[in-house]
């Protein structure tokens, strides 16, 4: 999807101005992607222990305390559909060398979790995928819960918001009323790792440009409608506000309605991003008088611009911050954007988390509830993304997977939430690299 890494500005939104994400596409509606069986475990080989040597370890903020399974509130009542096949994946993430790069999130420490992946792709220890009985076994056997907390004895509690794929309508070329472009990463964007250079920083970057000897803020959204500015168009979008909202997502599926290739689905992911922060167009709406707070939702916003077609780049220039993407196939319709761990994303089963508290590959319990809601939302999930806006212990952003309804829950979630981490026994407290 931080990913991306995907660049989740989803959770930067209030829920208000999420809410309502529905529109009249000129194409069919698109539908939800099927949710992968268990029967699609593809199993990996296991590198040697050797290549995966221990890494500086980075420092974790939390407080982690080792609890029982029981102590865990309601954990099993996860029906646990297609979890394993999450798990199978996410050991894939676990197994691969960094190259001692600083740059990116912190992550789970590989060496530590050799054991316990072993195991899940060895068939005399592993569970039957679509047995969740021998699954959770699994678990227990080979994992301890800590609880996540805020202070001594207090669950840290944080917000969850939601993010999700959505599709849109492009054509390759400029032309009727495809007028909104979805860049390629600039030539002349400058990203600078500060790791690299200050330890204490690592993860951090900046991004700029060359102006004579001096790097430069990279060009703003406002900058970038001149043409002589602007990079390579991937693609050319049908609707502002979709265009828009894609960015915000940080990743999306575009069917190719018009010109070469149309009738074809293309993925575009995260590759990188101006550099801008980023402002809320819904925000931007109530300031100027055009909305009240409670109606600034996606739906409202559309209805807006369409009304307003002269002041759209207005409304949009209010948010500097502008996404560049590379362009993926789809392969398997079933997965989702890769993450900021770099692996597809599994509906309903992944999350962004802030890595400061909890590493990239740790498997979780999330305690939540539905959108909108106080219907109970408890998952097993995986730490496989990160974002801008997901900051502090508990704080989470859900993958709800791809298509309209997904985006209709995604838009509304706003809720609070509580996460234990799931780590191999005997390895201590969790910990990263």
């Amino acid at each position: 999807m931080i990913r991306r890494h995907l660049y989740s500005y989803a959770a930067l939104l209030t829920a208000v101005v999420l809410a309502g994400c529905t529109s009249a596409p000129r194409a069919p509606a698109p539908v939800s992607a099927p949710v992968p069986s268990d029967a699609q475990v593809q199993p990996f080989r296991m590198p040697a222990l050797s290549s995966l040597p221990d890494e500086r370890p980075r420092d974790l903020k939390g407080r982690y305390v080792q609890v029982s399974w029981n102590d865990v509130p309601g954990w099993q009542s996860d029906d646990l559909a297609n979890y394993w096949a999450n798990f199978v994946r996410n050991c894939q993430g676990l197994m691969r060398p960094t190259g001692a790069n600083r740059a990116r999130p912190a992550r789970a420490t590989p060496s530590l979790w050799y054991p316990v992946c072993s195991a899940a792709l060895n068939p005399a220890t592993a569970p039957r995928a679509n047995d969740p009985v021998a699954v959770r076994r699994f678990l227990q056997d080979n994992l301890t819960p800590w609880r996540l907390e805020a202070a001594a004895g207090q669950l840290a509690d944080g917000m969850v918001t939601g993010y999700y794929e959505p599709l849109v309508y492009g054509s390759r070329v400029r032309q009727g009323p495809y007028q909104w472009p979805l860049f390629a990463v600039p030539d002349d964007l400058l990203t600078v790792d500060l790791g690299d250079l200050y330890p204490e920083l690592a993860g951090k970057r900046i991004r700029g440009r060359l102006q004579g000897s001096r790097i430069v803020p990279y060009f703003s959204r406002s900058e970038l409608n001149d043409p002589a500015r602007q990079p390579a168009a991937i693609v050319w979008v049908n609707d502002p506000v979709d265009n828009f909202f894609l960015q915000v997502q940080g990743s999306g599926r575009v069917l190719l309605t018009e010109g070469p290739n149309a009738g074809t689905t293309i993925r575009l992911a995260y590759a990188n991003h101006n550099g801008h922060p980023y402002r809320s167009i819904g925000r931007w709406l109530v300031d100027q008088g055009e909305l009240q707070l409670h109606q600034a939702s996606m739906q409202n916003i559309r209805a807006w611009a369409k009304r307003n077609p002269q002041r759209v780049h207005e409304m949009l220039n209010a948010n500097p911050a502008v996404v560049f993407f590379r362009e993926e196939t789809i392969l398997d319709p079933t997965e989702g954007p890769k993450g900021a761990y770099g692996i597809p994303l599994g509906e309903q089963r992944s999350i962004a988390v802030d890595t400061d508290f909890v590493p990239l590959g740790t498997p979780l319990y999330l305690m939540t509830t539905m959108p909108s809601s106080s219907q109970p939302l408890d998952r097993m999930v995986f730490a496989q993304d990160t974002g801008t806006a997901i900051r502090g212990a508990a704080r989470a952003d859900y993958f709800w997977g791809f298509g309209e309804e997904a985006g209709a829950l995604a838009g509304r979630m706003k809720q609070r939430g509580q996460m234990w981490l799931f780590w191999p026994k005997s390895a201590g407290a969790p910990r990263a690299q």
